[in-house]
């Protein structure tokens, strides 16, 4: 079988399992955040914090309690880490530093998962479960939550109540993330990966020196780094290690993770909204995006430009054998399309043009489909942008799900889309213009212009994958990282869930003859059309000197 047909095959099998999970999974998650039923370990657990899951709560009270937890958060993380010497459990492993400290836990908190320290040789099995794994539920359950809220806002109307954040984040982590992780744990171990607290050990003599390595909970910490769009690996070759990512199989079923439950809330939005065609028209954007983007992929890495291509089947350099150019195209256009970040090869070494995919999938701001949560806000906040431009085009008021459109809901989308930008190219300027920041580039011009753009996109549209070859651990790419990835993860929810309570607040508008019809297939291009556009004359310019400049040199 050719490389290029394994790896059709491979994403044919990807779309048929997405496609038989998408109803159940969209259905049930549905009922999960519109009961109004507690199962009882949800009650113990609300008694335990002292919250009351049946208040509703209004747009400033939800953000209110997204930013105490997410707060708390960050200061356990933090002070977890720097006492980690302390601690059972750390495998002799020192406390983290206060740069890497901070940085690591706003990472973890912010759903971004970017790692600026070795996994295996820095975070004992404390940290690693009591800590890192803990924020990959709940940072994932949190943007669900957000999400859930921005479909509220639309279903309901005059009033501004948007549900209860507390009851939304412990249903979100008890019912639908912690059930699929175990089964997804036990598939891995059924494969290889390993599940165990080992200590440190000595695997064999290599090149007259020893190799050592350490076990863990690696299984139950990688199903949830990719069910709840997380990153952050276990060891730092993170998916690309046969322990996190045995084989073939595995490295389908970790994508399938990735993307199973950003695509069912499409579901899960029509289903609240009454209208499950409006889930579909999402669906269908977010899903045309992700196939051309996987195409696209394919194409410029099995591209063959000489004969080291052709022994090699593709573009081989710092792809794992085990997955071939194939699955390692799938696997990076969907951890970067999403706000995953973790990887099975490394993206420093795919074709130029290659590694501007990745980046432009981030810089979409990673809504195809997106993250857990995350990617249907960001999504519905470009369908928002996408009713506005159709309005001024034929001189009506814009209305999406039977909602105006006006000054003030346009103003908060628009902010939302300005915001991570902002914090990527401005923090990018300054790296570059500074003296000592590009010495911890590996590599000169384009390439190592793209390192540090990466870096910064990366972290400011919490994604967390690293291009390779940027020395990212120094205290100024750990404290500038660190606030790129807390206010590009907490700033554009402000004006999600201020959107929300607008939303919520007025009086559905009927539908007329001269509505737009946001179900259609021409809502759709326009959709698609509006989300390149933005993209393209914001980014176009910070592209043109990085990955474009070295794919055409090359």
């Amino acid at each position: 079988m050719s490389p290029v047909l394994a790896g059709v095959l491979q994403l044919l099998a990807l779309i048929a399992a997405l496609a038989l999970a998408y109803r159940p999974l969209g259905d049930y998650m549905a009922r999960v955040y519109s009961s109004d039923k507690h199962l009882r370990v949800e009650k113990w657990i609300y008694k335990g914090i002292g919250a009351n899951p049946n208040t509703e709560m209004r747009w400033m009270a939800y953000l209110r309690g997204v930013l105490a937890f997410s707060a708390a958060s960050v200061l356990f993380l933090y002070l977890l880490q720097r006492l980690q010497g302390s601690l059972p459990g750390s495998l002799g492993f020192r406390s983290i530093d206060p740069d890497q400290a901070f940085n690591t836990a706003a990472s973890f908190v912010a759903n971004t998962n970017w790692q600026s320290y070795y996994g295996e040789q820095a975070m004992g099995h404390v940290v690693q479960t009591a800590g890192l794994a803990v924020q990959n539920f709940v940072s994932a359950a949190v943007g669900i939550a957000v999400a859930v809220a921005l479909v509220r806002g639309f279903a309901r109307s005059r009033t501004g109540e948007l549900g209860n954040f507390w009851s939304d984040l412990v249903r979100g982590t008890i019912r639908i993330l912690i059930p699929i992780s175990v089964i997804g744990a036990i598939v891995l171990v059924a494969c290889g990966a390993i599940q165990n607290f080992a200590g440190i050990h000595e695997v064999g003599q290599f090149m007259g020196g020893s190799q050592q390595w350490n076990g863990g909970a690696v299984a139950s910490q990688e199903v949830i780094k990719e069910l709840g769009t997380n990153g952050g690996g276990y060891f730092n070759a993170n998916s690309a290690h046969p322990f996190e990512n045995p084989n073939g199989f595995t490295n389908l079923f970790e994508v399938f993770l990735i993307l199973v439950i950003p695509f069912a809330l499409t579901r899960t939005f029509g289903r609240m909204v009454g209208s499950l065609k409006q889930g579909y028209a999402i669906l269908a954007t977010m899903a045309t995006i992700w196939i051309g983007f996987t195409a696209l992929m394919m194409w410029t890495e099995f591209h063959h430009g000489g004969p080291a291509f052709d022994i090699a089947g593709g573009a081989m350099e710092g792809k794992e054998n085990r997955f071939g150019v194939g699955g390692s195209s799938i696997f990076a256009v969907a951890t970067t399309l999403t706000s995953t970040g973790a990887v099975d090869s490394f993206h420093s070494s795919f074709t130029g043009f290659g590694g501007g995919i990745t980046m432009l999938g981030m810089q979409l701001g990673e809504i195809a489909p997106g993250g857990t949560g995350s990617g249907l806000y960001g999504m519905l906040i470009m369908a928002i942008i996408a009713v506005f431009i159709a309005g001024l085009m034929v001189g009506r008021t814009p209305e999406y799900l039977g909602k105006k459109i006006g000054t003030r809901e346009i103003k908060f989308a628009a902010c939302y889309i300005l915001i991570t930008p902002a914090l990527v190219l401005v923090f990018t300027a300054i790296s570059m213009a500074l003296p000592t920041p590009p010495h911890s580039m590996l590599n000169p011009g384009a390439h190592g212009f793209s390192e540090i753009l990466y870096a910064y996109t990366s972290g400011a549209n919490n994604n967390g994958s690293a291009f390779a070859g940027l020395s990212a651990d120094t205290q100024w790419f750990n404290t500038t990282i660190g606030l790129a990835m807390l206010l590009g993860r907490f700033l554009p929810m402000v004006f999600v869930l201020a959107l929300a309570g607008s939303l919520a607040e007025q009086r559905p508008v009927p539908a007329t003859a001269g509505t737009l019809r946001t179900e259609k297939p021409l809502f759709t291009g326009l959709l698609v059309g509006t989300i390149l556009i933005i993209t393209g004359l914001t980014y176009f310019p910070a592209l043109a000197l990085g990955p474009l400049a070295e794919g055409l040199a090359s």
